[in-house]
């Protein structure tokens, strides 16, 4: 029997508010309940139209395979829910 093979596991976080104005305290906070560090936490205020957006693009560079990623709620990915499966 083969051993299963064991992933060196990393927890990161995303929050997105659209506007600058917008506070990012209440997804934040659910996710540093999550034991996140916040280094890996990544923070955008752009808009969701798109995935054009700085930080986003960073934290997928990132993700490997077996990472997990943590969300308030799936609209913090973007406005069009099958834009956000494709991606």
């Amino acid at each position: 029997m083969r051993k299963k093979e064991i992933f060196n596991v990393i927890r990161y976080g995303y929050v997105r508010v659209s506007m600058r104005e917008q506070n990012i305290d209440r997804q934040l906070t659910a996710i540093q309940k999550e034991d996140i560090a916040m280094n890996r936490i990544f923070i955008d205020k752009a808009r969701g139209k798109d995935f054009n957006r700085r930080k986003y693009k960073n934290l997928i560079r990132k993700l490997k395979d077996g990472d997990e990623l943590y969300i308030k709620s799936i609209d913090r990915l973007g406005r069009n829910y099958d834009e956000i499966i494709k991606e």
